[in-house]
Parts: structure tokens; sequence; C-alpha cells
């Protein structure tokens, strides 16, 4: 190296050291212009998101569009400010804390900058690029990307400032109820105007994965608004939290110890380290059951409704989701119900049972497979290459799902035998036998959450009725896209019963010992069901004294526990009734008792022992 480049050297790195020491004397102020810059970055992620909504949802003429893309280009300067600032003041964490995808965004943002920079040339290199880049759907695009990755990140950031995280799930929910509810008032999402109580009714029941629907579905929405609808499905069944935290770790990984922590509760990964990967086993695993599911409803269907392609696709896809999460919408006149449905070879209800039973199955157990799938493997490949794998798992498979695979294996299996034996000459009257069994296998997976119907349940007899109900109030497993108290509560109580009988001071199962806290938490899960059941059922008699009372406590049962069958009087309801039922749909997905456990907060026994007496039950 000769002298100059000595000299640049020396100089470049007298230059940094006294940039460095500059900004550490100014360390304050710095974070305070950081703050502020946060902030409005924020406040123009919102402001984007409602752009956005406003530019795609609504008709416009040429000057309010033309206003619109000076709030965009406002918002694009705040982007741009931010991530230069980051650059420039906080180098060393923005180089170390961001990932890749976080990168791509952040270019793309500087990219948009293009125009402004460097018009537009009449011959340019790359017509097709050059067409993107200076594109008004090329900024928009952009723009949105930034901001729900900035508001995703905003959302777990807040998650670290200790707030109770049933709280956080509660108020992430109505969050995006209402602004559901907003979005599918949209002249664009609609054939014709709606009420803002149904659209709440509808959002409710979509992001709380009911499937009750006070308006036919398949004559109000556009296919914009089935896609608004399957969006807010889609979050509603697997959890904003869940979207959220992934959008976080993916795309900045700049999150606390609390965070990671609170997530890692949420998703039952094993340790901090398995999140970023459970996490997108979670999704992956979800887009791969709904692409397969959409491809087998689409081949069940294809030919047989008379729809055209595009539309059998979009029928398959948002069938496919609807089951997956278990929220009961069809965008079919009729339903699954439909006469063409029931007149064909059986195999669309078959899927579409199998798509939401792997819904309902719950994403633990789901992570529990990877883990047996991953051991199995590891020990097969051991073997091939000669070599013995000491380290096996003998208890792989956990307790929860044991307990969770073998109670809703008898669940299923019995509410099957049942609904045949006591339909065959009811409902499914003159059916063929394949039909039957067929008919009976749906009837008896649907009412446990999916709330699809294929024959009418006001026509069921009281006692399939009793028999749904049951399903309906058991649901699916922990941490699934079901409702219900859950078949884990179920088991908990069932195997708390045989201890108490049989006389043992301990709750086993599987050689397991179940815990005290698991036993307690299963008795709150029922006993509050219980309670609010008893109050939705008596206001809704009372809101509605002119509807048949079989059909009123059917469908507070339907919303409380989100499962979306009806006797047919969804769409009678009064507008203070279909509140009510809003309410119980939100306490039926976030949990009562996770609700009233962030409201009450963490309080502890107090550091006193009292004297222990018994009570007197018999």
């Amino acid at each position: 190296m000769n002298i100059k480049s000595r000299l640049s050297a020396i100089a470049k790195l007298t230059l940094s050291h006294r940039w460095q020491r500059t900004l550490r004397r100014n360390r304050p102020a710095v974070d305070i212009a950081g703050s502020i810059l946060g902030v409005a970055t924020v406040l123009g992620s919102m402001a984007c998101v409602a752009l956005f909504i406003a530019y795609l949802g609504y008709d416009r003429s040429p000057a309010e569009v033309k206003s619109m893309m000076v709030w965009f280009k406002a918002i694009q300067w705040i982007y741009v400010v931010r991530i230069l600032f980051s650059l420039i003041f906080d180098y060393r964490r923005t180089i170390t804390y961001t990932k890749v995808i976080k990168w791509i965004v952040d270019i793309a943002v500087l990219v948009t900058l293009l125009p402004a920079i460097y018009p537009r040339t009449d011959a340019p290199w790359l017509p097709w690029l050059s067409t993107i880049l200076y594109s008004r759907k090329f900024l928009v695009a952009v723009l949105l990307a930034y901001a729900l990755t900035d508001i995703c990140y905003t959302t777990v950031q807040a998650m670290g400032k200790h707030t109770n995280p049933s709280l956080i799930l509660s108020v992430s929910f109505l969050v995006f109820i209402f602004l559901g509810s907003f979005l599918l008032m949209m002249p664009k999402c609609t054939l014709y105007p709606i009420s803002y109580a149904d659209s709440l009714f509808v959002a409710t029941s979509a992001v709380c994965i009911t499937g009750l629907t006070t308006i036919d579905v398949a004559t109000t929405f556009t296919p914009l608004g089935l896609l608004v609808l399957g969006l807010l499905i889609q979050i509603g069944g697997l959890g904003v939290m869940t979207f959220t935290s992934f959008f976080a770790l993916f795309f900045s990984g700049n999150t606390s110890i609390y965070n990671q922590m609170m997530i890692k509760d949420m998703i039952s990964s094993q340790n901090i380290n398995s999140l970023l990967p459970t996490l997108l086993y979670i999704l992956g695993f979800t887009i791969t059951i709904e692409a397969i599911g959409a491809a087998g409803v689409w081949l069940s269907v294809h030919g047989l409704l008379g729809m055209s392609p595009e539309e059998e696709v979009v029928f398959s896809l948002f069938h496919s989701l609807s089951a997956f999460c278990n929220a009961g919408f069809s965008n079919l006149p009729g339903g699954l119900s439909n006469p063409r449905l029931m007149n064909s070879d059986q195999s669309v209800y078959i899927v579409i049972s199998l798509i939401v039973i792997a819904g309902a199955i719950g994403f633990p157990i789901l992570v529990n497979f990877r883990d047996m799938t991953i051991d199995i493997l590891r020990r097969i490949w051991n073997r091939i290459r000669g070599r013995r794998y000491s380290q096996r798992n003998v208890h792989i498979c956990n307790l929860n799902t044991k307990i969770a695979l073998y109670t809703t294996t008898v669940i299923f299996v019995a509410g099957i035998l049942l609904f045949w034996f006591f339909e065959r000459h009811n409902t499914l009257e003159g059916m063929s036998p394949w039909v039957q069994w067929v008919q009976a296998l749906f009837n008896s997976t649907t009412p446990r959450s999916s709330g699809f119907v294929s024959v009418n349940p006001a026509m069921f007899l009281d006692v399939t009725l009793v028999i749904v109900i049951f399903q309906m109030w058991v649901g699916g497993a922990a941490q699934s896209t079901a409702g219900g108290v859950k078949v884990n509560t179920l088991a908990a109580i069932l195997l708390n019963l045989r201890a108490i009988v049989t006389g043992r001071t301990r709750v086993t199962a599987f050689n397991r010992k179940i815990s005290i806290g698991s036993i307690r938490r299963a008795n709150a899960v029922v006993t509050l069901s219980i309670v609010s059941l008893l109050f939705y059922v008596v206001a809704m008699l009372v809101l509605e004294p002119e509807l048949p009372p079989k059909a009123v406590i059917f469908e507070s049962i339907s919303g409380l526990f989100t499962v979306g069958s009806s006797l047919g009087i969804t769409d009678s309801l009064h507008t203070s009734s279909k509140i009510l039922l809003c309410t119980a749909m939100f306490l039926g997905r976030v949990g009562i008792i996770s609700l009233l456990v962030g409201v009450a907060g963490d309080r502890r026994d107090p550091p006193v022992e009292y004297p222990e007496e018994n009570l007197i039950i018999n």
C-alpha cells in the first residue's frame, strides 16, 4: 500500500471516529428525533392503509385521485426520511438487526424516488421495467408493504411494554372487526348497499370464524368483497398475533426477550430459537392444506355447478379457506345444501370434512407432528448410515396430542353413528346408503365449529339437535381454528371426574400426571361457558319473544361457541339482537377466561397462609 492510500485510509478512519464521537455526544437529541420520526411513521402507516382502502374500494373522480396521490407522496417522504435517518444515525443497529426482507422493502421505498430524481425518458432501456417503476400502482404497493410491516412491528413492540397478552389479543381482534366492518361496506365490495349493523355482524362472524350471517353472501358481495371476507377469515383463523409476530420476526427480528417469550407461549414453541421456524411451519402448513383442499374442491365441483373456470377457482379457494378456518361461509346460493351438490357423487363433502378436521386439530398438535416426523426421519437416516441413534425421545408425542386426538376420535365416531341412527328415517330418508353415511360424516364434522350445512338443521329430530348442541359446546382442539370449550377441556374434566369417583388424589392419563393448574383452568372454562350461555340465552329470549324459543336458544349457542349453524332466524333478528350476538361471537373467539384475565390482571396470592376447611359437597 503506497503512502497516498494509507493517508486516505487514515483519513476515513479518523472521519468515522469523529462521526461516532459526535453521535455519542448528541445521543439524547438523536433519540428524541428518532422517537418523533417513529411516531410520524406509525401515523403515516395508518394513514397509508386508510388511503389504500379508499383508493381500492370507492369510485373516485380524477381530482380525488390526484389529491390521494399527494397524500401518498407525503407518506413516501416520511418513509424515506425514516430509512435514511436509521442508516445515518443508527447504522450499526440497523445493519445488525434488519432482515433481508426488510432491506428489500426499504430499498423499494428508496426506488420509488426514481421518478422525482430521474424523469422517465421516451425511449427507456427496459420498457417493461420502466413501466413498473414509474407506475402509480408500484408506488402504492410499495408504500402499503412498508406500512403493513411497520404496523406489525409496532404491534409486537407494544407487547414488550409488559401489557397483558390476553388484553392485547382482545384489542387486536376488535381492531380487525371494526376495520372489516367498514371495508365490507365499500361500494366496490357489495352489489347493493348494506346497513352497518349487517356489515358489523358479518365482519365479527368472519374474524371470529363463526359463519353466522344476516345477509346472503352469494348475492351481496362482489369478488373484491369476497376477497376482503376471505382475508378477515384467514386473519381470524390463524390469529391476529400470529400474523403480526411472523411479520415482526421475519422482517426485522429486533424484538425483546419478553416479546419472544409471549410469542413462544402463543404458538406453543419449545424454545425461543425455534420461534420463526415454528411460525413458518404454521403458516406453511396452513397455505399448503388450503391449496390442496382448494384443488380437491375444484376436482369435486368441476363442471357440476355451471360456473365459468374463474368462478370455479374462486369457489374452490373460498370454500377451502372457509373450511380450514372453520368459518362456514359459502359464496354459493343455498350453500352446501345446493341441490347440484347434494345430487353429486358426494366427494365435495368428504373433501371439505377433511379440511375442517385439519383446521380443528390445533396448531400445537401440528407442531408436535412435525417434531415426531423429524425424529422418525432422523432415526431412519441414521439406520441407513449404520449409526445408532441414541438421542431418541421416548415421549416425543406429548400428552396434549394424545388426549386431543383420542377425545376427538371418540366424539367424531360417536357423532357419525348417532346422526345416522337418528336421521336415517328423517332428513336422510330416501338417500342411498353411501349418501347417508357421507352426510352423517359431514354433519358430524361441521357442528363442532365449521357451521356448514347440507341438510336443514331445522328439520332435525330433537334428540339429534341435543347431540349437535353437545358437539357445538365441545368444539375442536385447543389453539385451533375451532370453537367451543375444546376437547382438551372436556377430557380434563372427565379425567378429573374419574379420579374423584375412584378415590385417586392425582389426575392421570397415558402414564402422565395432569397438573392442578390445567384441571382448575378446565373447570373454570366449563363454568364460564355455562354461565355465559345462560346469560345469552335469556337475553336473546327477552329480545326476540316472537321467534321460536328453540331456534333462539340454538342461535345463541351457535354464536357463543363460534359454530355458525342456524335454524333459519339469523336474518330475522332485530338490530339489538345482532349486536348482542356480535359480543357472543367475540367472547367465544378470544375466550371469556382470557378476557377476564386480561381485565383483572395478575393478582398473586397474599403472603399469608389461611386455615384450611372443607366444604360439604355431595
